[in-house]
Order: C-alpha cells, then sequence, then structure tokens
C-alpha cells in the first residue's frame, strides 16, 4: 500500500504540475509501474503519455473524444474484484496500469487527464446518477461548454452524448475541484459545499499528494 501510495503522488504530480511538458513522464515514475505491473502497465501508462502528447494542441471538443474513447477501451472490473474493497476510488495510474477500473475510476481518469491538456476544472464536474435501465448508481463525467448543453462522457455509450440525449441517467448530484452540488430537477442545482465533504473523493486527493488545492 505504501508503494501504491507513493507510486500515486508521483504519477500525479506529472498530471497536475507539468501540463508544459506533456508527455514527458520521468523514468522514474516508469520504473514504480513495471516493478507493480510489469512491462504490460508500463505500455498502458506509456499509451497515455502519447495520447496527452498528440492531442495537446487540438481543440477542446477533440481533446474530450479522444480523452473519453481511450479509458473507454479499458476493461471494466467492480472494486470487490479489482481491488478487494467495496468502494475505491482509483487513481489514473492505477486504473491504467491496471487495464481496469469502475464508473468512478474512468470519470476520475477523464477529469484530470483533461485537467492537464487545459480543460478548466469549472468546465467538468464528475457526476453521480441513477442509471435507470441499470437500476444502479453510476459515475459519469460532464463537460460544460461555453454555450450550449453539457456533454456526457460515460462508459455505457460510446459516443459523447448532449445531456438532452441520455435521459436514461438522473443526475443526483456532482463535484470538481471547485465544489460539491446536489441535483435537484434536471438543469437545477444547488450547492452543498466542497468536494472534499465526499471522503472518497479527500482520500483520493491525499493520496495523490493533492491536499485541500
Amino acid at each position: 500500500m505504501r508503494e501504491r501510495t507513493r507510486l500515486a503522488v508521483l504519477v500525479l504530480f506529472w498530471v497536475v504540475c507539468s501540463a508544459a511538458l506533456a508527455g514527458a513522464l520521468p523514468l522514474e515514475i516508469k520504473g514504480k509501474v513495471h516493478d507493480q505491473y510489469g512491462a504490460i502497465g508500463v505500455e498502458r501508462v506509456e499509451r497515455w503519455e502519447k495520447l496527452v502528447w498528440d492531442i495537446t494542441y487540438q481543440n477542446t471538443a477533440d481533446q474530450l473524444r479522444e480523452v473519453n474513447r481511450f479509458f473507454n477501451q479499458l476493461q471494466f472490473r467492480t472494486d470487490l474484484e479489482h481491488w478487494q474493497q467495496e468502494d475505491y476510488w482509483a487513481t489514473p495510474v492505477e486504473t491504467l496500469a491496471s487495464n481496469g477500473g469502475d464508473c468512478e475510476d474512468f470519470a476520475i481518469a477523464k477529469y484530470f487527464t483533461l485537467r492537464q491538456l487545459g480543460v478548466p476544472a469549472k468546465s467538468m464536474r464528475i457526476t453521480y446518477v441513477k442509471a435507470l435501465r441499470l437500476n444502479e448508481p453510476h459515475m459519469v463525467l460532464t463537460y460544460y461548454p461555453e454555450r450550449g448543453e453539457p456533454l456526457v462522457l460515460d462508459i455505457l455509450v460510446e459516443e459523447m452524448l448532449p445531456a438532452s440525449m441520455r435521459p436514461d441517467l438522473e443526475p443526483v448530484y456532482s463535484f470538481n475541484a471547485e465544489g460539491l452540488w446536489k441535483a435537484k430537477n434536471r438543469g437545477e442545482e444547488t450547492r452543498l459545499g466542497d468536494a472534499d465533504d465526499i471522503t472518497l473523493w479527500r482520500d483520493l486527493r491525499v493520496r495523490l499528494g493533492l491536499g485541500s488545492l
């Protein structure tokens, strides 16, 4: 657990702080990945590295599309199956190197990757919803453009769609680095407080070395 935590801190230091050097993943991090996940884990992380490098100068719509497609290729695995825990929010590198995760892990990985690419935190929300067709809780990443309706990045649907085209999702609450909101009616919400009020999010940020930034 200690080594996994150290790896998480190193990787997210790169993800959050080195947008100007996108793609320059330190060898120390690749060594840590290799120790824990083998050569195939390093290969997966290097594909992430290449993705960021390739789309750094693309427009936001293309970045959203490519990041959504990239993470949707990973295997869906429940926390109990994958991490032997009832509920665990993995860091992006854990999700990538282990080649899998659940809906929370994919939404988180998409969020941090897009943050590195320069998409503002205020333009994105990690959104907890009820998947009506599955009758179970689910999590997606929602992007809010300056004009037009929100776009939903989801592992259940390959294509990124406007929120109005996802009547199968019932929003419950959403959050980002700037706050926590509860959904009222569709399109209406009320602010509840800070995202760090969510224990799993706070724990994830501590493991990433981000504290309360």
